[in-house]
């Protein structure tokens, strides 16, 4: 329960010289939003064109296959990447790709493979980190920039996507939009039916890059040293 909410609220309010606390949203009625049109006429694969072209510049290998081909793909970039230890999420998706099998196959081949398991806690952050590749579906990706959007929470811990050495991201290629709008009418449209939102919401684009005013660029600072993406034909 939110607690001392009108008291905060109506503090708020009275330092902006108002006398009420608004409770409707203003309308904002822009004579031009090109955000709304930006690449919105673009089919799937030509979104999945501008994606690629993206990832070149940001330092990204995208890889495409079909649902079929996708354990032997996983498999490949895995071995690619130098092998495990992997960090997963505890997430339906890996089962309904048809992914569980290799997941399962992987220990017995010596790689092992932590699933992020909620009743551990901290205990998850001390096995990630010493994971060499971590594995998640994208939630939401962007194609204009070349971003990953990954909805946090039980059992999908941020720091697998953060913590090992390289990183591997499964896109469906249904969850390709245009750019960061549609990904923001999508959060929105969750907040405005009540739905339960993420715990936290991150936006990666490839692997972690740092530059100073020189624009010397120092990669896997704040992340990953290598991304990939696996973009899955799941229509």
């Amino acid at each position: 329960m939110i607690q001392n909410r009108e008291a905060f609220l109506a503090n708020v309010a009275s330092r902006l010289s108002r006398t009420k606390v608004l409770t409707e949203r203003p309308e904002r009625n822009w004579n031009y939003r090109p955000q709304d049109k930006t690449l919105t006429d673009k089919t799937q694969d030509e979104l999945v064109d501008i994606l690629r072209d993206q990832c070149r510049l940001i330092h990204t290998e995208l890889i495409e296959t079909d649902s079929a081909a996708l354990p032997n793909v996983l498999a490949e970039a895995v071995a690619a990447y130098g092998g495990g230890p992997l960090a997963i999420w505890q997430d339906p998706r890996y089962e309904a790709f048809g992914l569980r099998e290799k997941l399962q196959s992987w220990p017995k081949q010596g790689i092992d493979v932590h699933e992020w398991n909620p009743s551990i806690g901290y205990d998850n952050i001390s096995i990630v980190e010493k994971s060499n590749i971590g594995i998640t579906f994208s939630d939401i990706t962007l194609a204009e920039s070349g971003t990953v959007v990954l909805f946090s929470g039980e059992g999908k811990g941020r720091t697998v996507s953060l913590l090992p050495n390289k990183y591997i991201a499964l896109i469906p290629k249904s969850t390709i939009v245009p750019r960061m709008t549609q990904a923001a009418q999508q959060i929105s449209k969750q907040v405005q039916e009540g739905k339960s939102i993420a715990s936290c919401i991150n936006f990666i684009t490839g692997p972690s890059n740092s530059a100073d005013i020189e624009m010397n660029l120092v990669v896997g600072v704040h992340g990953p040293v290598k991304a990939a993406y696996i973009v899955i034909d799941d229509k």
